[in-house]
């Protein structure tokens, strides 16, 4: 009993069997010990110079009872940048990632991203960790392990597929930072798997939630509407959401309230990058009300407001005050504002938001006044009907005091004087005055354009202007002498009498002119606009340079190509990409598989709503029932306990696979399109209904640890089989038969057959899957020496015999078993051939065996055995397959397929089964090792026990572990070994030194480093047995 509190403390919370689990932070509270003494022996051994004493200090802190010294440790061993350290790292990675405590394994994914940038070939055991990590149904780890897969292996959007609805589900109730992270990840998973929600608008459903919600009539009618949609535009097909996609929607927008500036903005890019327009509107009220907040988040919050208000300007109209800028904003905060007001200004509001730009050039900060008076000018021309009320405003700044102001606007007015140039002569008079007031250089230079391009206009006053520039030309900035230059020509060529002189002139200033851009144009314009009799062709042409007509410019908003990055980034606030920002995927043109991301429950925890329903409708008694007499009915109240845990069980884990709904109606309907699932779903409708085995979560989760290979069918199935032992002998052979109306097609598997399963008497076999050793006595063979260490993984133990791939449980009858033939593979040699072992212990036979379409990592690939017609009962078949795992122990993950039903499964290979043995002489094997010394070889010591002294053992248990060819050698108590990876083809070579007295040494020399370590870890556990 006193266990107990213990327990619930260090656990952190519990739910029932598939509910999310809410774990809190035990560092938040005050759980710290008060006992300050009770670890002084532990600071002693870390603060002595040997490293063995270290060590143990290190194995009794990460056995330590109490979750926050486990979780320190990790914490600081990850942090520890030195890469001696890493195999002690990763295993520690593993062992708290399997950690009781949620707080533990959220220091665990912490752990993953430091390791990586540490140490990045750990990627593929990374990789591992992530994906059970990912599985985990506690909120405190969620937020976590998403980072950690953001920033190992952002790419595999495949780990995410099982996990995404129990992501969505649980968002709302993870911590602030972990929602930030997992909403930007959950945006660009659903741009790779849902179409656009803004293709075919004006055939949008009004009511987007109909699909998801509507009943069987509705569909029917809706696919009568498609077609004859369909038939009057036949290359539109009308849009109906996914599922999922409204999913994702529903449950992100509560967190519009949220109390976190940064989770509203990720909120707000993702509606903003997924959600049909009409529903984009939801997210402007929350963006608004994040402009009281600091002035750090209103530039953040400004920035996205300021790209969305261009394709989305009727969202933020109806808040338009709520941009008015008041005197107390930052300047940048000011500028943002005024991008904003003129995104949003039309026809309707330009008078309200032009009295607030008159108001806003009295201020007394400079380069507000300049951008207001550039907004003015993109009002102008975006909005014709105001464009002369704007021009004559500018023209009244032109009286200006602050020669700034005066300058900006002459920069705009010549902007929008080059749309209409022939009605305001007055006005390029009234700016050629001016050359003697203002100084600023772009100012000086617009003025002279405007008069050089428009001087037919102001015949009188050009040939002046130019005397007055030619006089004070030397003193003049670089930009201005530029346009004096162009001034000039422009004249010559259309006033050559008067100003034929002055133009020599200034060419001559210009030739000796210090910039070299100015003696170029100036000997470039002499040639072009005097004739010579060495080459005057140009010269004809010289008018149609210097005097064609220029398009009037246009006036944009500088956030108008920033929506192609995504919203809320730190590339978007830079407008360039950021290191280690990723793009957002464009839509795809089709839909992608939905099937991806339904959860495969076993079918003893399935109870459809029809079972239910026909439940209900049989009679308490059935007639075979009633003959069986009092001895069945005496059991009829554990049974119905136990029918209840099932049903509880069954429905916690069909709301994984499914989205939310308000009543188990919805759930069939919204299950009926969903391939293998709803036809299994109509075959369970049929049957009888069975008793079922209530799974429990301690069970499962030692299941998952003790196999990582296993598919999740088979998981379940050993769970169950554990459970099913603790059981009594009396509900062992209950069995209920079959109803004489409805005669079923197949056999049913039913957990309580007496023939599927052993007697309590007979152990359980152990799966062969992983070899999950402690983390203590996994650092026993590890010290911190100056030698190069490599990372060490648990590899599997070698396949000598089958393995099991499929339990005839799980597999509705049909068992499948692999094994590793060591045959060179007929269709490429750089895989390895596996031979698949299907037997029928069903009824019935099975029909259309083949290998579905893999979704296999990058480099991994299979080659698919030929399709088995038919599979009679009782009927053996084998067939041989080959998967090139591109020198990795990675998982090749693939669907085993009958004409009913898809079993996902995977292949793990041992390390040594990825070579092929490499016959050479004893000199061969020593010169290739000589090449291979340094970070290419791994050394270990090993206590070789009696019964492995022979020859003919010594040889067995190694090339029993590697597919190894043995090398000649003169001594009697040294064996080598060699052979090639398969894919890539480097040479590994072992070489045992069985000294016969003292540790045995073995040697082992790769190219590939990661192999070498995990090999000799193999052979080690092979000859110590």
């Amino acid at each position: 009993m006193s266990a107990a509190p213990a327990y619930s403390e260090d656990k952190g919370g519990s739910a029932g069997p598939g509910e999310p689990e809410y774990g809190h932070d035990p560092a938040s509270g005050g759980i710290f010990s008060s006992d300050y003494k009770r670890h002084d022996d532990l600071k002693e051994m870390l603060d002595t110079n040997k490293d063995s004493l270290k060590l143990e200090a290190m194995k009794r802190i990460v056995a330590d009872p109490n979750q926050l010294i486990r979780a320190s440790a990790l914490r600081v061993l990850s942090s520890i940048r030195v890469p001696i350290i890493v195999p002690i790292m990763m295993l520690a990675i593993k062992e708290a990632a399997s950690d009781m405590s949620p707080y533990v394994r959220k220091t665990a994914a912490h752990a993953i991203p430091k390791l990586y940038s540490l140490d990045s070939d750990q990627k593929d055991q990374l990789i591992e960790v992530i994906e059970k990590l990912l599985a985990d149904k506690t909120t405190l780890v969620a937020g976590s392990v998403v980072m950690a897969f953001e920033e190992v292996c952002p790419e595999r959007i495949d780990l995410i597929h099982k996990n995404y609805r129990k992501l969505c589900n649980l968002l709302i109730d993870v911590e602030e930072w972990g929602q930030v992270v997992i909403i930007s990840m959950l945006t660009r998973y659903a741009r790779t798997q849902f179409l656009s929600p803004t293709q075919n608008e004006s055939l949008l459903e009004e009511n987007a939630e109909k699909a998801f919600y509507g009943s069987e009539e509705d569909e029917a009618k809706g696919a009568g509407s498609e077609e004859t949609a369909a038939a009057a535009a036949p290359s539109r097909k009308p849009y109906v959401m996914d599922p999922d996609h409204r999913l994702l929607l529903r449950n992100t927008k509560p967190l519009l309230q949220s109390r976190s500036a940064a989770v509203v903005m990720a909120v707000a890019q993702l509606y903003f990058h997924l959600a049909p327009k009409a529903e984009v509107g939801v997210i402007a009220k929350a963006l608004v009300r994040l402009l009281r907040s600091h002035s750090e988040v209103q530039y953040v919050v400004l920035q996205n407001v300021a790209t969305m208000s261009i394709k989305r300007r009727g969202m933020f109209e109806p808040y338009l005050k709520s941009f008015y800028i008041r005197s107390t904003d930052p300047t940048q905060i000011k500028i943002l504002k005024l991008e904003v007001l003129t995104n949003l200004a039309n026809e309707t509001n330009i008078p309200t938001v032009l009295r607030e730009f008159q108001t806003y050039i009295r201020s007394m900060d400079k380069d507000f006044v300049a951008a207001t008076i550039q907004a003015i000018g993109r009002c102008a021309t975006n909005i014709g009907r105001v464009r002369d009320t704007c021009l004559n405003g500018l023209v009244q700044l032109l009286s200006n005091r602050d020669e700034l102001v005066v300058a900006e606007s002459v920069v705009v007015i010549k902007k929008l004087l080059q749309m209409q140039p022939a009605q305001h002569g007055e006005i390029i008079k009234h700016l050629a005055k001016l050359t003697d007031n203002i100084q600023v250089p772009m100012a000086r230079a617009s003025i002279l354009w405007l008069i050089g391009e428009y001087c037919e206009h102001v015949p009188r006053i050009a040939p002046d202007v130019l005397r007055k520039m030619a006089k004070s030309f030397t003193a003049e900035e670089d930009i201005v002498k530029l346009q004096v230059i162009n001034l000039a020509a422009k004249l010559y060529l259309t006033n050559s009498k008067q100003t034929k002189l002055l133009t020599q002139y200034v060419l001559s200033l210009a030739k000796y002119d210090q910039n070299y851009d100015i003696r170029d144009r100036a000997r470039f314009t002499r040639q072009l606009i005097v004739p010579s009799e060495q080459g005057g062709a140009l010269s004809r042409h010289a008018k149609k340079l210097f005097l064609a007509p220029k398009p009037a410019p246009v006036l944009e908003s500088s956030f108008k190509d920033r929506d192609h990055f995504q919203l809320g980034s730190l590339s978007h606030l830079l407008n360039a990409k950021a290191t280690g920002y990723q793009e957002l995927p464009d839509w795809p043109e089709e839909a992608p598989d939905p099937s991806v991301r339904n959860v495969e429950v076993p079918e003893w925890t399935k109870c459809s709503n029809r079972e239910k329903r026909k439940e209900k409708e049989k009679p308490f008694y059935s007639d075979s029932e009633g003959e069986s007499g009092p001895t069945e009915s005496a059991d009829s109240d554990p049974e119905s306990e136990s029918e209840s845990d099932s049903k509880s069980s069954s429905e916690s884990g069909s709301g994984e696979s499914s989205s939310e709904s308000d009543n188990e109606d919805q759930d069939e309907d919204e299950e009926k399109g969903r391939g293998s699932e709803s036809e299994q779903s109509e075959e369970d409708g049929k049957r009888k209904t069975k008793k079922k085995v209530p799974e429990r979560k301690g069970e499962a989760s030692s299941s998952d640890e003790g196999s990582d290979s296993s598919s999740s069918s088979s998981e379940s199935e050993m769970t169950s089989e554990s459970e099913e032992e603790q059981l009594e002998p009396a509900s062992w052979s209950r069995k209920t038969p079959p109803s004489s109306k409805s005669a079923p097609a197949t056999k049913e598997i039913s957990l309580l057959d007496l023939e599927d399963f052993t007697p309590p008497s007979v152990q359980p076999v152990s799966p062969p899957a992983i070899v999950s050793t402690s983390l203590a006595a996994d650092l026993e063979g590890l010290t911190l020496t100056d030698s190069t260490l490599v990372p060490s993984l648990l590899s599997p133990v070698s396949g000598v015999g089958r393995q099991e791939l499929l339990h005839r449980v799980a597999g509705e009858g049909l068992a499948v078993d692999y094994t590793f033939s060591r045959q060179p593979f007929s269709g490429d040699p750089h895989m390895v051939s596996v031979h698949i072992h299907f037997s029928n212990s069903s009824d019935t036979p099975i029909k259309g065996l083949h290998v579905g379409t893999p979704k296999l990592p990058a480099g991994i690939s299979i080659q698919e055995f030929p399709e088995i017609e038919s599979l009679a009962p009782g009927e053996s078949a084998t067939a041989v397959m080959g998967i090139n795992f591109c020198d990795s122990t990675q998982a090749a993950n693939f669907q085993l397929c009958t004409q009913t039903r898809q079993f996902y499964v995977s292949i793990q290979p041992p390390v040594g089964e990825l070579m092929a043995p490499v016959f050479m002489s004893e000199n061969e094997f020593k010169k290739e090792q000589g090449k291979l010394m340094g970070m290419n070889e791994i050394t270990e010591k090993l206590m070789l026990p009696d019964t492995c002294r022979s020859d003919h053992i010594v040889v067995q248990k190694v090339t029993a572990t590697a597919n190894l060819g043995r090398v000649p050698c003169g001594t009697s108590d040294e064996y080598r070994f060699a052979g090639r990876t398969l894919t890539g083809g480097s040479l590994v070579l072992l070489t045992l030194d069985a000294r016969p007295a003292g540790a045995a040494q073995l040697t082992v020399n790769s190219e590939k480093m990661v192999i070498g370590t995990m090999l000799v870890k193999d052979v080690i556990q092979a000859l110590t047995q």
